[in-house]
């Protein structure tokens, strides 16, 4: 699959699969996609296209959720987790499996000015939000739980930043040798805001386990501890609970004595077997 030859659309096509038949997909018209077997799908004319399952009733992050996430990281709060994200990273092909609005996956098209990224997110508008950042990044809504619509082999780096993870699939999708970061927080990521209630606790053996279940299908290479401390005020505090999978439940608003917690978090990257 060519990164940078043809047009939008066929470099689209170039990652995809069908979901009914996983045949390959390319170009059938001026805003659709379609596989040999006469399977077609359209395309937003913001350049992304939605493979769901048929009947799929799944839903991603709110805009409210994705406002929150764009005031945290386009301020440069967690720099530090997309350089590390970045430096594991490898070309010329990258997908980012729960994309959000492609702040990690600009961070590693910056590191490969060769690279293109396809952004995949649940969420539509995270995906429009990411396509629309770069004219380098592709756009796909997916569930990662299901069978991808990605086609065998097609990605170089496969990315996992706070995300949910399907590895049968993220393995199926990355060439031989192929790369996977995963990045995963430690039970003292923003400890401090947890401790109000106003956000879910974190399991203290997270990465460990990621580690043990990855084992059959991806060898560890380097385990990355990054950590800060981040001072904060109003604002950020009220993002950070709010990007989060905390703003599904319902949690309460974190206390305004919270000045400083601490970002944690461990950079797995992984070869794929």
């Amino acid at each position: 699959m060519s990164t940078t030859d043809g047009d939008p659309l066929s470099r689209l096509a170039g990652w995809l699969r069908c979901t009914v038949c996983a045949e390959p997909l390319e170009p059938a018209g001026r805003l659709r996609l379609a596989c040999v077997r006469a399977h077609s799908f359209d395309v937003n004319k913001r350049g992304y296209v939605t493979l769901l399952p048929a009947g799929s009733k799944v839903q991603g992050d709110s805009a409210a959720m994705l406002d929150a996430r764009d005031a945290v990281l386009e301020n440069d709060t967690y720099a530090l987790v997309a350089a590390a994200v970045s430096g594991a990273s490898a070309g010329p092909r990258i997908l980012d499996a729960g994309a959000g609005t492609g702040y990690y996956l600009r961070a590693a098209l910056a590191e490969h000015p060769e690279a293109r990224g396809l952004a995949m997110d649940l969420s539509p508008a995270a995906v429009a939000r990411a396509a629309r950042s770069s004219d380098r990044i592709d756009g796909l809504v997916a569930d990662t739980w299901q069978p991808l619509p990605v086609r065998t082999g097609a990605a170089d780096t496969v990315l996992d930043v706070f995300a949910p993870r399907n590895l049968p699939e993220f393995h199926r999708v990355l060439r031989p040798g192929g790369t996977l970061v995963v990045v995963v927080p430690r039970a003292d990521h923003l400890a401090e805001l947890r401790a109000t209630g106003a956000m879910l606790d974190v399991p203290a053996d997270k990465a460990d386990d990621l580690i043990a279940s990855a084992e059959p299908l991806f060898a560890l290479q380097t385990r990355e501890h990054v950590a800060q401390a981040l001072t904060l005020d109003d604002a950020l505090r009220a993002a950070l609970v709010g990007m989060g999978p905390s703003a599904h439940h319902g949690s309460a608003s974190p206390v305004e004595d919270v000045e400083t917690a601490t970002l944690s978090v461990d950079v797995l990257r992984f070869t794929r077997r």
